[in-house]
């Protein structure tokens, strides 16, 4: 299973990342190391959405609150970036994919991201994991790579 974040990011050129005490949703909450995760800039924060794919260095949950009957799972984690997006793809992009139970990898990430726009880490299937994989195709600002070498 691939995760995905969307969440304030103000850097999105740097190549790694702390997110503290993230919100998670639809099986974010079983995050660990080495596992695939997209990062998006959140819109309400004035991000451009999706704009790189990187892998988990560290996962640590957070201990839920006493007495304090619904709470949403929360994590912290660490990424290394592995790649930057090649082609936009957020708020804009994904509203077409509108009818919820048509099974498109699209829907799911509007669904997952945009029904319920809170900045949160998500489970994705394998089929959103591929899709967004194609708007990494050709990447040439690969993270810590010298292109000219």
């Amino acid at each position: 299973m691939a995760f995905a974040i969307k969440t304030e990011i103000r850097d999105t050129d740097a190549t790694s990342f702390s997110f503290g005490a993230q919100k998670t949703m639809y099986g974010g909450k079983h995050i660990a190391a080495d596992d695939i995760i997209f990062l998006f800039a959140s819109e309400n924060e004035g991000g451009r959405g999706l704009f790189a794919r990187g892998i988990v260095i560290s996962a640590e949950p957070i201990a839920r609150k006493q007495n304090v009957p619904r709470q949403t799972p929360r994590v912290s984690i660490v990424v290394r970036c592995t790649a930057f997006a090649q082609r936009p793809l957020g708020r804009r992009e994904l509203k077409s994919f509108g009818t919820w139970q048509d099974g498109q990898p699209g829907t799911e990430l509007n669904f997952k991201f945009y029904r319920q726009a809170t900045n949160k880490i998500v489970g994705i299937s394998d089929e959103a994991a591929a899709f967004l994989d194609r708007f990494f195709e050709h990447s040439e600002k690969e993270p810590g790579k010298d292109p000219d070498k």
